[in-house]
């Protein structure tokens, strides 16, 4: 998730063994304590990854928030294991010292495994272009969302921000049409944000909006298209 402030961060474990980073400036978690690597696989690759991948294919997908990397470490294993190539590019202007995101367990957890490896190379490439493979480029930029100008090239984007009621300047209707200018036509927007008034901001920005079953410990999460 992306901060709008750097902080201190205490390592938390979740309830299906993956680590989560809470931080203590924001008294928010990174992810749901009910399990950081199911919501992640719920709401962002299965809700919206598994919906545009098959073989062969080049997805590009723009992240709101690196914050501890896991949803591109997921990504990662996707695109190698369903042979579809990734252009990842993720905004985080307060990334995680290499001394923080070496204490999480993801490397060490049996989903990665071999994909593990390439864990803290992504937390190194702070602001630059790591291609970790064939399959995988990952662009990193150090810079708010206020700051990125982009138009029409990317399939997907991860809408990881922390909670309204902790970053409200980035659910508003002018940061949706942002990223609805973002997207090619048909593309997806996933986030675990159920909110009405986040809803109703994306409906007003012109995405079509679909209520999903959300990860566990939430009740719903969004999926929203670009007409």
């Amino acid at each position: 998730m992306e901060s709008h402030m750097a902080g201190h961060w205490e390592l938390k474990q979740t309830s299906d063994g993956s680590h989560t980073l809470y931080n203590e400036v924001l008294n928010e978690h990174y992810h749901s304590h009910h399990g950081a690597l199911q919501e992640s696989t719920h709401v962002f690759i299965r809700a919206g990854l598994d919906k545009l991948a098959f073989s062969g294919k080049t997805i590009r997908i723009l992240e709101i928030g690196f914050g501890t990397g896991l949803n591109a470490l997921l990504t990662l294993k996707e695109a190698l294991e369903k042979n579809f190539s990734v252009v990842y590019t993720s905004l985080e202007p307060y990334p995680l010292t290499a001394e923080v995101a070496s204490t999480l367990n993801y490397p060490v957890l049996p989903e990665f495994g071999m994909y593990s490896r390439v864990f803290m190379q992504m937390h190194a490439c702070v602001d630059g272009i790591l291609e970790l493979n064939p399959a995988f480029t990952l662009i990193r930029k150090k810079e708010t969302l206020d700051g990125f100008t982009s138009t029409g090239i990317f399939d997907l984007i991860y809408f990881d921000a922390f909670a309204p009621q902790i970053q409200p300047e980035l659910w508003t209707e002018a940061v949706f049409q942002k990223m609805y200018a973002c997207l090619v036509p048909g593309g997806l927007l996933v986030t675990y944000c159920a909110k009405g008034e986040v809803k109703r901001n994306m409906k007003n920005a012109g995405f079509v909006i679909e209520r999903l079953p959300g990860p566990p410990g939430k009740r719903e999460m969004t999926r929203a298209y670009k007409r």
